[in-house]
């Protein structure tokens, strides 16, 4: 059993930065597949980046690639997202999430699951 806490988040203004950690306890994030996703209200959970077990691999939505950039520390057992050049469409409560057989961005795939944190963009 897996459990991740996340922290970071909250309001910045557009074009601002913002770094999320999702910490694991229970079990080491090595050789899993960890994501992010983030979800508005109404909407489904969309899934952002992936990092694959091999722990170099990533993958990312075509709305986040070239800003975001999901990382592994390993010393930490915890998965970073670091978010750039942030837009008010980017706001949104965002989770982590670990543990796919298949390292797909789909939200089914995952088992694990952090309790979400709010990201805010304004003008």
């Amino acid at each position: 059993q897996v459990q991740l806490v996340q922290s970071g988040g909250g309001s910045v203004q557009v074009g601002d930065r913002l770094r999320l950690s999702c910490e694991a306890h229970g079990d080491t994030l090595m050789n899993k597949c960890v994501a992010w996703f983030r979800q508005v209200p109404g909407k489904e959970r969309q899934g952002l980046a992936a990092l694959f077990p091999d722990g170099s691999r990533t993958a990312y939505s075509g709305s986040v690639r070239g800003r975001f950039t999901i990382s592994l520390d390993k010393d930490n057992n915890t998965m970073i997202l670091q978010m750039e050049s942030l837009k008010s469409e980017d706001t949104a409560e965002y989770f982590c999430a670990a543990g796919a057989d298949i390292c797909l961005l789909t939200r089914a795939a995952f088992p694990y699951w952090g309790q979400g944190t709010q990201v805010t963009v304004s003008t």
